[in-house]
């Protein structure tokens, strides 16, 4: 039974490989798109707090959907975000709002919505500025701000 036994330990191990990449690829706009959300919400007052790079990644690990990401591939990417806005921020903005507007269904939409309110409001102040963000964030999925209190 030995044999078995390790055969069969090998083949859950592969298949519990195996699921976790799909769930990477099926999951990976998802986390792009919130990623993109936090940075816009996060430099919409110009600066991005350690409380907001915390809540951000605090989400993602904690998420069921998205927690098969490593915290440096989630840093690696919020930082790509982050440099295109700083480099031309209507350009990192323009796109930002793209990898936001692939996101079809309206479950995820409103999570994401919800998750770009809890960054703006993770140092303690919700400001105008980062309200403003995520209103336009709101009418890129089409969603209406006022369901989020905006």
């Amino acid at each position: 039974m030995g044999f078995f036994d390790e055969l069969k330990n090998r083949a859950n191990q592969l298949h519990s490989a195996m699921t976790q990449e799909m769930n990477r690829f099926k999951n990976r706009e998802m986390m792009e798109a919130i990623l993109a959300g936090c940075a816009l919400v996060a430099s919409a007052d110009g600066t991005v707090s350690s409380a907001e790079k915390q809540k951000m990644i605090g989400f993602i690990q904690n998420s069921e959907a998205l927690k098969v990401f490593q915290n440096h591939e989630i840093i690696q990417s919020f930082q790509q975000h982050m440099a295109k806005m700083e480099f031309d921020y209507a350009l990192g903005q323009a796109e930002a709002l793209q990898m936001i507007g692939k996101i079809k269904q309206a479950d995820q939409a409103r999570l994401l919505v919800r998750v770009c309110c809890a960054i703006g409001n993770s140092d303690g102040e919700f400001d105008e500025q980062e309200k403003a963000v995520v209103r336009t964030i709101c009418r890129e999925l089409q969603l209406n701000p006022a369901d989020f209190d905006l």
